[in-house]
C-alpha cells in the first residue's frame, strides 16, 4: 500500500489531487532529511476545491462574520481569488483569530478557543494537504494524534499491549503546560525549514503565527503558540513534538536504557512505560531540561511517576503495596482481575473527570430541551449515548457505561418532571416507560482488546 493510499475518499475532481499528494509522498520518501523546495506548485484550483470540500461547513464565523454558506455563493471566484492571493505573497493578509471562552469543567472556569475565518480554514487545509505527505514519511509509530489512518483507540491498544507484555512496570504520566500557547515561533519555523523550503508555504505559516487574536474588539499578537483553532495547528504540533520528543526518545534515550520502555503520544498527551524504576527516574530527571530547551514546561502537579507493577498472584488489590493507576485519553488505566480465569490484566475505565463532564452535558441538554416532544428527546438521547459508547465503549469499561445510563435516566426524569407544575412523573411510571417505549439503548462495548483494530497500530 502506498504512503497515502486509502486516506482520501475518491470523488469527481479529486483524482488529480490524490495523485499529486502521492507524488509528494514518494519524493519525500526518496529524499529523507532533504528540504523540499517545490511543493506549492501542486496547489491549483482543483486542489483548492478539494480543500474546500474537506473543510467543515458548520463552524462559527471568524472576525469577518462570513459563514460557509456566504462563501459558497460565489465559490469558484472566491477560491480563485484566495489561490492568487496566497501565491502572490504580499496580497494575502492572515486575519486574526476570533477568541471566545467556553465553560471548562465545573463552576465558572472557562477556557479560550480560537475561531479562524472560513476562508483561512480553507487555505490552511490546502497547506496541510501539501505538508502532510512530507511529514508522514518521517513521523514515528509512537505518534497517533491527528494523523491519517491513526486514532486514539489505536494509541490505547498499543499502550495496553505494551503494559501487558511488560507485566507492568513504571509509568511516567506527563502533562505539557499550555502546550499550544507555548510553542516557540522561531524554533518551530526552524524545524519546519529542515524539511520544507518552499517559500510560499513558509511565508503562509509565518503569517498565521503572527496573525494575532481578536478579543472584545482588541487584537493581541502573542509571541508564542500555534494558530488558535487553526486547521494547521495539529500538524504543526506534531512537527514540533516529533523533533522535541519523538526523535530524542528514539535516538538518544532508548539506546541508554537498561530495560524495555515505550513512548505513546497522542498530540501533546503522552505517557512512557518503563520496565525498571531506574530508567523511569533517569528520564524524569532529564525530560524537563529537554522540554525547557524548546520553551516548554511540564506541569509540576500533573506530571508524575506511577508504580504500575503487575500484582503478584495471591496479592490483594488494596493496601500500601497496591499498584497505582494513571490516565490517558479519557481513561484511567489500572490492574484488575479478568472475568474468566481471574488473571491480572490491565483494565480501562472512564476517567472521573470525563465521566463528570459527560453527566453535566447530559444534564444541560435535558434541562434546555425538556419542552421538546418526549419521543424526540428519546431519539436524541439515544443518539448521544451511542456516540458516547463509540468512544468509551472499550473492554473492561462496561460498568461505567451502565452507570452513565442510570444517571441519564434520573436526569431525564428530573427535567421531564419540571416541564410544568403538574408534570411530576412517578419513579414507577418512569421505570415502566424506560423498560418499554422509552427504553434507552443498552451499554455496548465497541472496541475489544480481544479483537483489536485491523488498522496499522
Amino acid at each position: 500500500m502506498g504512503p497515502l493510499e486509502g486516506t482520501m475518499q475518491e470523488r469527481p475532481g479529486s483524482d488529480s489531487v490524490s495523485t499529486k499528494r502521492q507524488r509528494i509522498a514518494e519524493l519525500a520518501h526518496r529524499m529523507p532529511g532533504v528540504g523540499l523546495t517545490s511543493l506549492s506548485h501542486h496547489i491549483d484550483i482543483d486542489w483548492m476545491r478539494e480543500a474546500y470540500r474537506c473543510t467543515r461547513q458548520d463552524g462559527a464565523p471568524g472576525v469577518d462574520g462570513q459563514t460557509a454558506a456566504d462563501y459558497a455563493v460565489d465559490l469558484e471566484a472566491n477560491l480563485r481569488s484566495l489561490l492568487d492571493r496566497a501565491k502572490s505573497g504580499d496580497r494575502y493578509q492572515a486575519p486574526p483569530v476570533r477568541r471566545v471562552h467556553i465553560p471548562k469543567g465545573s463552576g465558572s472556569e472557562t477556557r479560550p478557543i480560537g475561531i479562524p475565518t472560513f476562508e483561512d480554514k480553507v487555505l490552511q487545509r490546502a497547506v496541510v494537504m501539501a505538508l502532510e505527505p512530507v511529514y508522514e514519511q518521517g513521523f514515528l509509530d509512537c505518534s497517533y494524534g491527528f494523523r491519517p489512518g491513526r486514532s486514539a483507540h489505536q494509541a490505547l491498544e498499543a499502550l495496553w499491549r505494551q503494559t501487558m507484555d511488560m507485566g507492568g512496570g513504571w509509568v511516567l504520566e506527563a502533562d505539557i503546560q499550555g502546550f499550544f500557547d507555548a510553542v516557540d515561533h522561531g524554533q518551530l519555523q526552524q524545524i519546519v525549514r529542515q524539511r520544507v523550503r518552499d517559500g510560499v508555504l513558509l511565508r503562509l505559516i509565518g503569517k498565521w503565527l503572527k496573525a494575532g487574536v481578536m478579543e472584545e474588539g482588541c487584537v493581541y499578537h502573542p509571541e508564542t503558540g500555534t494558530p488558535q483553532g487553526g486547521v494547521i495547528s495539529p500538524l504543526l504540533a506534531n512537527i514540533y513534538l516529533h523533533e522535541v520528543l519523538d526523535l530524542w526518545w528514539k535516538d538518544v534515550v532508548l539506546p541508554r536504557l537498561r530495560g524495555r520502555a515505550a513512548l505513546i503520544r497522542f498530540a501533546d498527551d503522552f505517557v512512557i512505560v518503563f520496565q525498571t524504576e531506574v530508567d523511569a527516574r533517569r528520564v524524569l530527571d532529564v525530560l524537563p531540561k529537554r522540554f525547557g530547551k524548546y520553551g516548554l514546561r511540564l506541569h509540576p502537579e500533573k506530571t508524575r511517576l506511577v508504580r504500575f507493577t503487575k500484582p503478584r498472584d495471591g496479592a490483594g488489590s488494596s493496601g500500601p503495596s497496591r499498584p497505582g493507576s494513571f490516565e490517558l485519553l479519557g481513561f484511567t488505566h489500572h490492574w484488575g482481575r479478568s472475568r474468566g480465569k481471574g488473571a491480572w490484566v490491565v483494565k480501562r475505565r472512564t476517567a472521573r473527570r470525563r465521566f463528570s463532564r459527560s453527566l453535566r452535558r447530559f444534564n444541560d441538554w435535558c434541562r434546555d430541551h425538556r419542552h421538546l416532544p418526549v419521543l424526540e428527546q428519546h431519539r436524541t438521547l439515544s443518539q448521544k449515548l451511542r456516540g458516547h459508547d463509540a468512544y468509551y465503549g472499550i473492554t473492561g469499561n462496561h460498568a461505567a457505561l451502565r452507570r452513565l445510563r442510570d444517571w441519564v435516566e434520573r436526569l431525564w426524569r428530573k427535567w421531564l418532571s419540571r416541564r410544568s407544575w403538574h408534570a411530576r412523573i412517578r419513579w414507577d411510571t418512569m421505570g415502566r416507560l424506560l423498560k418499554g417505549p422509552l427504553a434507552l439503548p443498552r451499554a455496548r462495548v465497541v472496541h475489544s482488546a480481544i479483537r483489536p483494530s485491523a488498522a496499522k497500530p
